[in-house]
């Protein structure tokens, strides 16, 4: 796959009927909306909160994609918006670098749950996987879970995540305490999975 069109800012055609496109400031006031809702916020760590805590977050990535899309690179953390073709909201995606760490990135996803169940999580993440090792040269691929989140970790094996360890009681929730799952990938066991 060409990922030129992606990187320069374009929407490509994604999944079936909906597109993909790097985040851009009118994509914010979708994702917020999508963080206060609660059956899909009680997945998350950091929502429901105050839209200044999502704006905190949310403005220094949008202000470095674009700068990345000015200069032709790759922004620091690619975070992408999935769109239907008239232009619902459908989710996002993203493959971070972790601090401190070159060559480690971590793929993450959020849907709506209009989007829910339809394999769109499942290709996101698969997008993000292939542009963590071909365009960002990765090195190892992580991404982690609640427990309680069947939906999420069952996309991480389907795209070839391996479990690598859990921590018990790591979130609290509002019904007791959740264990968080961390599942790795390492550039040989891509290679091995989707080119072969």
């Amino acid at each position: 796959m060409s990922y030129s069109k992606l990187k320069s800012g374009e929407a490509i055609p994604f999944h079936t009927d909906l597109t993909i496109q790097l985040v851009q400031r009118s994509d914010l006031e979708d994702i917020f909306a999508m963080f206060d809702d609660e059956r899909v916020n009680k997945y998350l760590f950091f929502a429901p909160s105050d839209i200044s805590v999502y704006q905190a977050f949310f403005d220094p990535i949008v202000a470095n994609t674009e700068e990345a899309v000015q200069k032709g690179v790759w922004p620091d953390s690619p975070t992408f918006v999935i769109r239907s073709l008239e232009g619902k909201y459908m989710g996002m995606s993203a493959v971070t670098q972790v601090m401190f760490h070159d060559g480690n990135h971590e793929v993450g996803y959020q849907l709506p749950v209009k989007a829910w169940g339809q394999g769109i999580a499942t290709a996101a993440c698969k997008l993000m996987i292939a542009i963590g090792f071909d365009e960002l040269k990765s090195h190892k691929v992580s991404a982690d879970c609640y427990q309680s989140n069947i939906g999420s970790y069952k996309t991480l094996e389907r795209c070839g995540f391996v479990q690598e360890g859990c921590q018990k009681d790591y979130f609290k929730t509002e019904i007791g305490f959740d264990d968080k799952l961390y599942y790795g990938m390492t550039k040989p066991q891509y290679q091995a999975l989707y080119f072969n």
